[in-house]
């Protein structure tokens, strides 16, 4: 660490800004690193996503900000993964569950990986993922994901929330507690130094912000990576269609609360379900160029059963993709001025806390210096792609069977090398584990989530042509299977009885 105050000037607030602000200025402290952020009152946040994986635990932890502290402020409640409704239409695969994985799921997980191989390779046999993986017995129970002091495993679990509030609980904990300045100002243009660098953002006052480093959270708009250091966006739009989205709330349903995103397919993309404890959120990604936004929000409300309903939808367009490079000079791009993956594995604040994670520790060996800036861009390159490819195969691998979209989905060929690597794994009746660690590609998404998608889809041979198992083939024992996960199960608490306390 050098000598000194270095100081970060975040442009944008949100839930992207904020988590920069309370990260960098808990982990360096104000002896170190003085940080300010600048929002204008007059941009909204764009807050699509109400999901997140267990990277959002981890950020708070880090934070040492409880759940008791932020959860009731948010309308927050527990994840235990996503539920996948509609995407085949393969007999008994309509539907079905991805989990986040946890300790015990090493006890189940392997029994499911040979299972799924020996139906690839024309066995009759159980492979869908459901009855493997607690957290899927928990989600269909609505039990929470935080079992009692005497149960020693621990489970994986996400948060569904509403972002505003999540952005404005930072805010006040940035502000209060870890002594970030908060200026709420318009700004107009950008200073360069004459290396190039930035050296102030100029509000429309005149007034100066000047700094050493940062952060641009602006939003799709970028502001300072793509339009003030010129980096240029990759598009994802020949890998992935979806463009757009239109949201709308609906009234909390009667009965015990979900702990589970719904994620449900319709003529041309797909629509989320998310509980939080005053209402659901409800929301439908699409491509523009199979429907309009008029018949999308129709499609919704269809759907929701809201066609007559005097509730104002939110229509939002989505530019999919990354920048070049994430860390440009003295710079560095988090959330949508990073980029965007479509909300399918609610992968949005994993990304921002990875990416915040990564530039930290990068920027700390060289004491506040760019040494590191090279290969953290390539690691985070590397993990956009690695997402992109497994949201890209939720749709490649769909068996709709029906609809423009859906076949346009099913045929796309413009797929990565490794994508390309683990489909034929699959299809080859492969050790699909082996070859997603052969790839390197485990450290986004682990083989368990792989097989859970191919499985789920029902992407085996034709019912017709399965034949009964060899006697001496080691199967998984389901009636083991079900007996451990319904034991496991009993000492998890109801979803809305670990929520109580909380509210």
């Amino acid at each position: 660490m050098s000598e000194g105050t270095h100081r970060f000037v975040i442009l944008g607030g949100g839930t992207a800004g904020w988590m920069a602000a309370c990260l960098i200025a808990s982990r360096w402290g104000p002896e170190a690193a003085s940080v300010t952020l600048v929002e204008s009152p007059e941009i909204g946040i764009i807050g699509v996503g109400e999901g997140s994986t267990p990277q959002l635990k981890a950020f708070f932890d880090e934070l040492g900000i409880a759940e008791a502290e932020w959860m009731p402020r948010c309308n927050a409640t527990y994840k235990n993964g996503i539920r996948f409704n509609g995407w085949s239409d393969a007999a008994g695969f309509d539907s079905y569950f991805h989990p986040f994985q946890g300790e015990l799921d090493y006890h189940t997980a392997p029994g499911f990986f040979f299972n799924t191989r020996a139906r690839r390779t024309g066995r009759d046999v159980w492979a869908h993922p459901d009855r493997f993986f607690l957290s899927a017995r928990l989600a269909a129970a609505r039990l929470g994901p935080r079992p009692g002091e005497n149960f020693p495993f621990r489970v994986g679990y996400g948060y569904h929330f509403d972002a505003q509030l999540v952005g404005e609980f930072l805010r006040d904990h940035g502000t209060a507690m870890l002594g970030v300045s908060h200026l709420s100002r318009r700004v107009a243009s950008v200073r360069h130094h004459e290396s190039g660098d930035i050296a102030a953002l100029v509000t429309d006052g005149g007034e100066e912000i000047v700094g050493d480093f940062f952060i641009d959270a602006s939003g799709f708009r970028s502001t300072l990576v793509q339009q003030a250091l010129g980096e240029p966006f990759e598009s994802f739009d020949n890998n992935l269609f979806n463009d757009a989205a239109v949201a709308m709330p609906s009234p909390k349903p009667e009965g015990a609360t979900e702990c589970e995103t719904v994620s449900t397919a319709l003529g041309n993309g797909w629509a989320w379900r998310i509980p939080l404890t005053n209402r659901t959120g409800n929301g439908y990604v699409y491509a523009s160029g199979f429907i309009d936004a008029d018949a999308a929000e129709t499609e919704l409300r269809a759907h929701l059963g809201l066609l007559d309903a005097d509730v104002t939808a939110r229509h939002l367009r989505m530019k999919v993709g990354q920048v070049r490079r994430t860390w440009v000079r003295n710079c560095l791009a988090i959330g949508l001025a990073q980029g965007f993956i479509e909300p399918l594995e609610a992968t949005a604040l994993h990304i921002v806390h990875s990416t915040l994670s990564g530039f930290i520790e990068a920027y700390d060996a060289d004491h506040f210096g760019q040494a590191g800036a090279e290969s953290f861009n390539a690691a985070i390159h590397a993990r956009y792609e690695g997402i992109r490819d497994y949201i890209v195969c939720h749709y490649r691998m769909n068996r709709r069977g029906t609809g423009e979209y859906w076949r346009a989905n099913a045929e796309n060929q413009h797929l990565s090398d490794n994508l390309k690597a683990v489909m034929t794994s699959w299809f080859r009746g492969g050790e699909l584990d082996a070859e997603i660690e052969h790839l390197g590609i485990q450290r986004y998404y682990a083989p368990l989530s792989w097989h859970c998608l191919f499985a789920g889809y029902g992407q085996f041979p034709d019912a017709a042509k399965l034949k009964p198992p060899e006697a001496d083939l080691p199967l998984a024992d389901m009636a083991g299977v079900d007996r451990f996960i319904a034991a496991c199960a009993m000492n998890f608490p109801a979803h809305d009885d670990l929520l109580a306390p909380l509210g």
